[in-house]
């Protein structure tokens, strides 16, 4: 079976396939570059330049394992040299968007996340 026929399988169980998919949608430079492909289309230079702090060789994994997953789609113009850009996938648009959201709430709750942290390390909690 596949698609939305197959039957539902969890990232709880340690032994389903579907960990390994959790873990490449929810690694640190992963989710950043299913964030920034969220406005479309980007060259590689472009896309490293917008998730600021990865290496060239941890985004080129990172596209890498999320081409393989059917997150993201390359597309290669047959220039010279080849010009590269990505872009999402339907499946990447779908689990962008609460990646996204998830993104944005950090954003707008991070004085109360440091305040938190502050307590916390202060031994107030």
């Amino acid at each position: 079976m596949a698609g939305r026929d197959a039957v539902k399988e969890s990232p709880m169980n340690a032994d389903c396939p579907c960990r390994t998919v959790f873990e490449h949608l929810t690694s640190r430079w992963s989710l950043l570059v299913l964030v920034a492909l969220g406005d479309g289309r980007l060259r590689f230079h472009a896309l490293r330049d917008r998730v600021e702090g990865v290496s060239e060789k941890m985004l080129s994994q990172s596209l890498r394992t999320l081409v393989r997953d059917g997150m993201v789609s390359r597309h290669v113009e047959p220039t010279i040299p080849p010009r590269v850009s990505y872009e999402l996938t339907p499946l990447g648009k779908e689990v962008s968007m609460p990646m996204r959201a998830i993104s944005d709430w950090i954003g707008n709750r991070m004085t109360d996340i440091r305040a938190a942290q502050e307590r916390f390390d202060a031994g107030r909690m």
